[in-house]
Formats: C-alpha cells, structure tokens, sequence
C-alpha cells in the first residue's frame, strides 16, 4: 500500500557547490572539502537544518539542509570560477595549495593574504547562491567521479 499523504521532495531554489582542483590526492580532496564548507555553515545559517536524533533520543549537531554537490576541473577552471564567483559577489570559500604546509587557522590565513587575488594557487572553491548563478560558475567543471 502505498502512502498518500507523502509529501513531494524539496526543491532548493539555492545551491552548495565545491569545485576540487582535479590533480588532489584523496586525502586532500576530502580535507580541502571539509574545510570549505564549514566556512560556509558558519556564515550562512540558512543553509543549517535542525538538530538530529535517534530513536534513543540521544542528540546530534545540525547539518546543511540541502545537498552539497562536488565537483572537479582544471588550474583553468578553478581560476575561471573563482573570477566568476567575485564577479557575482556570492558567498564563496577558497583553500589554496599553501594550506598544505600549514597546521592551523592563523597560519593558513597568513598565507592567503599573503598572495594577491589573482595569484592564488586555487586547490578548492565552494559557493552558495541561486541555483541558475551557481551553474555559471561551476560552468565548464565536471561533476567529481
């Protein structure tokens, strides 16, 4: 039987999106990720659900409301997006490949400003916004495998 009053899924008229440099290791892939996007929870409390828990009643943190999708490009790429992405003056996170070297927040954000914009050596990108500007600037990316 089937049930009736279910409701019909949700349609985010926003997106979460990362773009990841393609020549990252694994494990850099999922770090660089990781970091992106707690830049942008912690800015964008609409992205936030609500808290979780389980049958138990034992309690969980929130997460973001909707999917985040992942994908890869090119040094090119990632320069054209970060372009697009101050051009349209969305929420947007960066890591560069000088995080690799660092080991915590006050070193890793010397070493972003240290390097004028059009210099950054680009490893990672996320960006929220409207779904249609989103798509623009992911475009030429490819959804990560």
């Amino acid at each position: 039987m089937s049930d009736t009053t279910a409701e019909p899924p949700v349609r985010f008229d926003t997106k979460i999106a990362v773009l990841l440099r393609e020549d990252l290791e694994t494990w850099q892939r999922l770090n660089v990720t990781a970091f992106l996007v707690s830049g942008l929870g912690t800015q964008l409390p609409e992205v936030i659900g609500e808290p979780y828990e389980d049958a138990d009643g034992v309690p969980y943190l929130p997460m973001f409301r909707q999917p985040v999708l992942v994908f890869e490009g090119t040094k090119e790429t990632l320069t054209t997006a970060h372009a697009r992405v101050l051009s349209r003056s969305l929420p947007r996170a960066v890591f560069t490949s000088d995080l690799f070297t660092t080991g915590n927040d006050r070193d890793n954000r010397a070493a972003v400003r240290a390097v004028s914009t059009g210099e950054l050596d680009l490893v990672g990108l996320a960006v929220y916004g409207p779904r249609n500007a989103v798509d623009k600037v992911m475009k030429g990316a490819r959804m990560h495998p």
